[in-house]
């Protein structure tokens, strides 16, 4: 008989609707991924009772670990289901272990495995995540970054908005406003930015505002999971230094 991966789904058909479960089994080819997985049950929509089924609904674009946009709880674990290869599961599980897929838990399901971020893009708007530029004319070369700053800079702006650290942070819930790991990080990133750093003032007084870094507790789950290796709680305790100094500063000034 030929070699079957079992996977366990959980389902949502609708934003509002109840969550279930349903399982697979797909046939087992050397070197396949998550993604490839389900685009498996996308051709043969059919459960492990051999009942016909909707496809499964999962988003992913590059597949190649840039985008962000598969990732999902794979064994409870958040990452992402382009890089997640079957061989590399079994080889911690055991050939014939199901392997288990369900929907990160703290962004609202839009179906099944897809679920909405928005609140990771509406974080960064908060903190002006960008370096403002007065028109699309030609301004010449840019101002240079210290070969220091360039370095861990460049690990910072690795981040893909994927969700993994908001998924592992416990003080990122629906009773909290707090910003999350990859915001406060973009801020370190776009004040040492010399044009970026024209506004620093603006980031940090809306890390310092409701929902900002006085919300993490040092869990240091961000960092374990974080599928870029960015040291998050490095840049996060570097914020919180740069926090205080402002406050301190507009306590003094005004």
């Amino acid at each position: 008989m030929d070699k079957q991966i079992q996977l366990k789904i959980k389902r949502q058909d609708q934003p509002g609707a109840g969550p279930y479960w349903e399982e697979f089994r797909v046939p087992y080819k050397p070197n396949m991924n998550i993604v490839s997985v389900l685009m498996e049950i996308r051709k043969n929509p059919v459960n492990a009772r051999g009942e016909s089924t909707n496809p499964v609904v999962w988003e992913c674009n590059c597949l190649e670990e840039v985008c962000g946009a598969c990732t999902m709880l794979i064994n409870g674990v958040p990452r992402q289901s382009c890089s997640a290869l079957i061989d590399k599961i079994y080889e911690k599980t055991g050939f014939g272990t199901p392997i288990t897929l369900a929907p990160l838990s703290k962004f609202p399901v839009i179906r099944d495995l897809m679920v909405d971020r928005k609140i990771m893009f509406d974080n960064l708007k908060k903190v002006k995540a960008w370096v403002p530029v007065d028109g699309s004319f030609a301004i010449g070369r840019g101002p240079r970054f210290t070969d220091r700053a360039h370095r861990w800079a460049y690990i910072i702006s690795r981040c893909m908005t994927c969700g993994c650290c908001m998924e592992a942070c416990p003080n990122v819930s629906a009773k909290s406003q707090f910003i999350g790991p990859a915001a406060i990080a973009q801020v370190r990133l776009f004040n040492v930015h010399p044009i970026g750093a024209m506004h620093q003032e603006e980031r940090l007084e809306a890390l310092v505002g409701a929902g900002g870094i006085q919300e993490c507790g040092n869990a240091q789950n961000c960092r374990q999971v974080c599928p870029k290796e960015i040291p998050l709680t490095t840049h996060i305790a570097a914020m919180n230094r740069q926090s205080l100094k402002y406050t301190l500063k507009r306590w003094f000034t005004t």
